[in-house]
């Protein structure tokens, strides 16, 4: 099979689907790999290397054309005018979110699989988790810089020293995300309040940071008793493939702190909170009612390098399956298949298919 491999265009994306070592796997194996120039450059990997393992370096048209398109991140406007009847598209896609691009992607025939719902033979997201372990690390670090003043922070010092109390990090949802944030927020000192609706999940993070971090239940009453003492708040609930429960509507909001700060990491699908929308890592802030909201739809991309290893090693198991196989890959692998997002002009996701008949907006 032909894959092509773009260069992102989104926003500060410095990531790249596929690294010269998966290149020379799939060349391997009898495939064709067109990488567009410089796709890899912003994280070490030339045109050089790439062409050393065997990839043509194509230009824009030449990649847009391969059969199956690999990407990280979902197409953008001038992009998915390029996409065309039949062909294969597999990217984080994020489409709950999208109504505009779920029904684009229907209108021109493209196979849209989507990294976030496919799963592994326990259930897991396994071309998620390393995306979600990163941006749950990431969000105490950018919880801390939003308590800087110049963001419109209310001025403290997340670890707090001594004789000052550290600052209160509140994270909802104890899946990857959750676990990586509060991780990292404890070992920076701060006060951390975990919160899931799962007793395992809690059972787990328990047993992970013992007395470090407090678990809670995430009844309302529970989150908005701890959102009116919350300096950072870490969105990290999700429901895969499905929008984001608004778990903080507006006038829970409004009961958090003057100054607290929001890290929505769940922005992808949607957002936890009433008032979050997109923002990009070229102007990532806003304030909202007083409190400082950070919606950054690619997190992970702030560190590419790491990003990108991680990423293409997890996905590559699953593109060689698709470059061998093609969509009867779907039907030796149910995981696989459940990141089946748009086929053959249907929407053929249960959860996103109600959530955008749902949705009577343009997107």
């Amino acid at each position: 099979m032909h894959i092509g491999i773009p260069r992102e265009t989104k926003n500060h994306e410095y990531r790249v689907a596929l690294t010269p070592a998966g290149a020379r796997s799939l060349v391997e194996a009898g495939h064709a790999v067109s990488v567009e120039s410089g796709a890899g450059a912003a994280v070490g990997y030339s045109d050089d290397a790439y062409r050393a393992a065997g990839a043509d370096i194509a230009d824009v048209a030449a990649v847009w054309a391969a059969p199956l398109v690999l990407k990280v991140k979902e197409p953008q406007p001038d992009e998915v005018i390029r996409l065309h009847a039949g062909q294969q598209l597999f990217c984080y896609l994020h489409l709950a979110a999208a109504p505009t691009l779920a029904r684009e992607l229907a209108a021109r025939g493209v196979t849209a699989l989507a990294y976030e719902t496919v799963r592994d033979a326990s259930g897991r997201l396994p071309l998620l988790a390393p995306m979600s372990d990163i941006a749950g690390r990431l969000a105490p670090q950018i919880g801390a810089l939003g308590l800087h003043k110049t963001h419109g922070g209310n001025g403290k010092l997340i670890g707090g020293l001594p004789g000052v109390a550290p600052a209160h990090v509140v994270v909802i949802g104890a899946g990857m995300v959750g676990l990586g944030a509060a991780r990292v927020a404890s070992g920076m000192g701060a006060r951390v309040t975990l919160f899931d609706r799962s007793a395992d999940a809690l059972a787990r993070a328990e047993a992970l940071f013992g007395a470090r971090v407090a678990t809670r239940f995430a009844s309302p009453d529970a989150l908005a008793d701890a959102l009116t003492d919350a300096d950072i708040v870490v969105g990290a609930a999700q429901v895969p493939g499905r929008h984001t429960p608004r778990l903080i509507p507006l006038d829970l909001l409004r009961r958090m702190p003057h100054g607290s700060v929001l890290v929505d990491v769940a922005i992808d699908q949607g957002g936890i909170a009433a008032t979050s929308r997109p923002t990009t890592h070229s102007d990532p802030f806003f304030v909202a009612e007083g409190v400082v909201h950070y919606c950054v739809t690619n997190m992970p991309g702030a560190v590419a390098r790491s990003a990108t290893e991680a990423l293409a090693h997890a996905t590559l198991p699953y593109v060689q399956a698709l470059a061998a196989q093609g969509l009867a890959a779907l039907d030796a692998d149910a995981g696989l298949a459940a990141g089946l997002l748009v086929h053959a002009g249907e929407i053929t996701h249960a959860g996103l298919a109600a959530d955008l008949a749902g949705d009577r907006t343009s997107g």
